[in-house]
């Protein structure tokens, strides 16, 4: 497991990906080619992948995540240290706060 702030990768087998995952549509890169994991809604600053593969999502604010990583990468942030991820496939969890009534994704 490897975490950057707010965001929590898991690597998981394979065979774990669940079949749905392959009709996700990948997301698009930024314009500095990169796969953006989590944007800061007050700083700008964004947990991004930098290397070769794909990033998948899930519908709504809770839905999982899904990065794969042909040849490894690294998690970059403006305010953290890079990350090296290996090859693999990985899940991508948003850290979630309770506030009365109800539950959200972090703001960061």
């Amino acid at each position: 497991m490897y975490r950057q702030g707010d965001v929590l990768i898991v690597l998981v087998e394979e065979s774990a990906v669940p079949t749905r995952v392959g009709s996700l549509a990948p997301q698009p890169r930024d314009a500095r080619g990169r796969l953006v994991l989590a944007l800061g809604e007050v700083t700008g600053h964004a947990h991004a992948v930098v290397g070769p593969g794909e990033l998948r999502r899930e519908a709504g604010p809770f839905g999982a995540a899904w990065l794969h990583l042909v040849e490894g990468g690294r998690v970059v942030h403006e305010e953290h240290a890079a990350i090296p991820l290996p090859k693999g496939w990985y899940r991508v969890v948003r850290q979630r706060e309770y506030v009365p009534g109800s539950v959200r994704v972090v703001a960061d």
